[in-house]
């Protein structure tokens, strides 16, 4: 029987985490947020405990705290996602909350452009069930449908270190014209990291992320190689298209950047979970579409259409460092 950790850990692996700060998800309301601000429940950071630091609240805690409640009714937070998306699985974190977690959650939905109001139509996606101390609680969303507001409720009150909301983004794809240029490998487009021969240091999650690195540990980084070769990285585009552009930025890596970069591809059609080892050795025989550049620390690499072999359309790219290093962000610009 596959249990709740191992099913949380494939969708982790294999989907985005909607409800990430770092990739734009905000919280937009809560009941209470006396002790700690909502916030904190969405960073991307796991949570830690520092027993001795308190603010004018009390005991500070890494996380959403509510106060307690000496009536009836319940405490709840509304997220509005990265983008609108499609939602496989929640993991609710009470990481640290041992004497202060709520006994129990929910977890509502809802699609709106607009921030929802007390006239939103809500629908529910976990019924109420049982959190404890301390630990990562994992719950499969069967609903396929596509959301762009969630409610959290908890029972009665209390704390939750993270919210973590495993998905896809969702775009209307036949709402992109043709020849507009969009980075296909973004996670707010679908773009996500199969498979790495080595990602020992950072957050690798993070290289397909908007913005810039905030410091080295904002991107992917491989141990340092001590036998020939080099290391990779690959990732499935969010929609197959034909790649115009490509930038390689090595913010806040200046002793560790790689000393070159070279790109490889292939249009592979529709690919389900678990086929990463057969991705990994069809990638031995991909198109260049990228040859080797020279790489320089803590910059942006834009690599214009003169620098790219003509390519057919693909639908995943190989990112090749030589021979170790740490990339911060990977765009991977085109048409579909």
């Amino acid at each position: 029987m596959v249990s709740s950790h191992e099913i949380l850990s494939e969708f982790a692996t294999n989907r985005i985490n909607l409800a990430s700060a770092g990739l734009g998800a905000q919280a937009i309301f809560a009941t209470d947020d006396f002790f700690a601000p909502v916030e904190r429940m969405l960073f991307d950071a796991p949570a830690v405990f520092i027993p001795d630091k308190y603010d004018d609240h009390g005991k500070w805690m890494d996380g959403w705290e509510s106060r307690r409640k000496r009536g009836l009714g319940h405490d709840f937070a509304v997220i509005k996602l990265a983008a609108p998306g499609i939602i496989y699985g929640f993991d609710v974190d009470t990481s640290h909350f041992t004497g202060n977690y709520p006994p129990a959650c929910s977890i509502e939905a809802c699609i709106s452009e607009a921030e929802p109001t007390d006239a939103t139509a809500w629908f529910e996606l976990l019924p109420q069930s049982p959190l404890g101390p301390s630990s990562n609680h994992f719950f499969v969303c069967a609903d396929k449908g596509v959301w762009t507001h969630l409610r959290l409720l908890i029972y009665p009150d209390g704390g939750i270190a993270r919210l973590r909301v495993y998905g896809e983004p969702w775009r209307d794809w036949s709402q992109i014209p043709a020849n507009e240029e969009i980075d296909l490998a973004s996670a707010l487009n679908g773009g996500r990291v199969v498979a790495y021969s080595d990602a020992h240091y950072g957050a690798l999650h993070r290289l397909l992320s908007p913005g810039r690195g905030i410091n080295m540990g904002d991107g992917w980084e491989t141990r340092r190689r001590r036998e020939p070769g080099n290391d990779w990285i690959i990732v499935q585009l969010g929609h197959p298209g034909q790649i115009s552009r490509v930038v390689v930025d090595t913010a806040h890596y200046k002793g560790n950047y790689p000393d070159r970069c070279s790109i490889h591809g292939a249009d592979l059609g529709p690919v389900s979970g678990g086929l990463s080892q057969s991705i990994v050795t069809s990638s031995m025989f991909w198109q260049e579409i990228l040859p080797e550049k020279k790489l320089s620390m803590d910059a942006v690499h834009d690599f214009s259409p003169n620098d790219l072999v003509s390519a057919s359309r693909v639908s995943h790219v190989r990112l090749n460092i030589f021979p170790d290093g740490g990339v911060s962000r990977l765009r991977i610009f085109g048409t579909i």
